[in-house]
Order: structure tokens, then C-alpha cells, then sequence
């Protein structure tokens, strides 16, 4: 109602303003009237001398005049009002487009301009390893029975690092020990009912593994390593 009014206003008060032009046309109509039905038409020497048709003439011509000038003033005027009249609308276009614009604007979602590194996965990397440094496993088993022995007397193994896995599942209490002659270079705890290792570095040549629990050896709890 209020944009209505606002729209209205401009118009009304253009129409007001035709009031001086609406005044000006009356008078010329009725002295137009006057001239022919009421006087001209009652006396056939009217004007009756020079004077009163220099009068009528003056008259007329005011009259004419101030018309004219109306509606030129209230046609200038009849354009301002149309103008005000659409500033309104367009404004309010204006301010729609805006919030339109503002709305798009907010509903878009902004782009980084740093790209968020990707995580990526792979497989995990193998380091090669020379003929020197890889690992042998071997297995060495004590008697179950609990007999002064083990499952064999001889291993063997390529050079570099061995890992020796002994299994003692009798009530008896073993270890492995590797000698190169009377130097040891590797041994297991004494234990019995479970499993044990040593890892030992190893150049090309014979070694000797035993238990070194006292008497074990001397009963028979030893052999030999061939690395090569």
C-alpha cells in the first residue's frame, strides 16, 4: 500500500497542477460562448464600432494566450511526474536484481586458490639387499625325550647373516651356542619348553654349534656348520 501511494502521489499532484490550464481553457470557452451566443447572437452590429472590436480582439488574444502558456507549463509538468513516477520501480528493480545478485553470490561456494594437497597411497618400497647381507634361517630341535641330542649334527648355510631357531620341548634345560673354534660368536639362553634364536654374521668356513650347558657337549649335543 505504501509503494502504491508513493506511485500514486506524483500523478495527483500533476493533476493538480493542470488546474491553472483547466481555468484558462474555461475562461476562453466562455468568452468564445459569450461572443457568439450571448451577444453576437442578440446584436447584429456587435462589435457596433472600432473601439469594442479592438477590445474583443485584445480580450481574445489574452485569453488564447494564457491558455497556450498553461498547457505548455502543465505538459512540462505531466513529463516530471511520469518520470518520478517510474524512478520508484526502477529502484526497486534495481534493489532486487541486487539481493538476487547478493543470494547467487553467497550460494556459490568460493574456490581455494591453494589446492589442498590429495593423500596418495603405494606400495611400500623394497631396498635390494646383496648376496652378503640377506638372512638364512635354520631350525635345530633338541631331543623331546630329553636325551643329551639334537635332531641333527650337521647344518649349512650361504655366507652372511644366520639366524638359528632351536626348539627344546624336553623337561631338560639346553641352549645353542656357534663357536669358530674357541671363540664364541653366539649362543641362546638355557631354557626348556618353548623356542629360542641367534643370529650370527658368518664368512665362508666350518663352525661348530653345541649345548653349553656342562656335560651336554661331552654327551653327544654338538655339530657342525658349513657356510659357504
Amino acid at each position: 500500500m505504501h509503494t502504491v501511494a508513493v506511485q500514486l502521489a506524483p500523478i495527483l499532484g500533476a493533476e493538480k497542477g493542470k488546474v491553472p490550464f483547466y481555468i484558462a481553457g474555461g475562461l476562453l470557452v466562455a468568452w468564445a460562448l459569450l461572443l457568439s451566443l450571448g451577444i453576437g447572437a442578440r446584436r447584429s452590429d456587435f462589435p457596433a464600432n472600432a473601439g469594442q472590436q479592438r477590445g474583443l480582439i485584445a480580450v481574445t488574444v489574452v485569453l488564447v494566450l494564457a491558455a497556450v502558456s498553461m498547457a505548455v507549463v502543465t505538459s512540462g509538468g505531466s513529463k516530471t511526474a511520469a518520470a518520478a513516477s517510474s524512478a520508484p520501480a526502477t529502484s526497486t528493480t534495481s534493489t532486487e536484481t541486487t539481493s538476487t545478485e547478493s543470494s547467487s553470490s553467497a550460494a556459490t561456494p568460493t574456490t581455494s586458490a591453494h589446492p589442498q594437497p590429495t593423500a596418495t597411497t603405494g606400495a611400500p618400497t623394497k631396498t635390494a639387499s646383496s648376496s652378503s647381507g640377506a638372512t638364512t634361517s635354520l631350525k635345530l630341535a633338541a631331543n623331546p625325550e630329553g636325551q643329551l641330542s639334537y635332531d641333527t649334527k650337521a647344518l649349512s648355510a650361504p655366507a652372511g647373516t644366520v639366524t638359528i631357531t632351536m626348539t627344546n620341548m624336553s623337561p631338560v634345560e639346553h641352549n645353542v651356542t656357534i663357536a669358530e673354534g674357541s671363540k664364541v660368536l653366539g649362543a641362546t639362553p638355557t631354557f626348556a619348553g618353548s623356542s629360542k634364536t641367534v643370529t650370527v654374521k658368518l664368512k665362508p668356513g666350518k663352525y661348530t654349534f653345541y649345548c653349553s650347558v656342562p656335560g651336554h657337549r661331552q654327551a653327544g649335543m654338538e655339530g657342525t656348520l658349513t657356510v659357504s
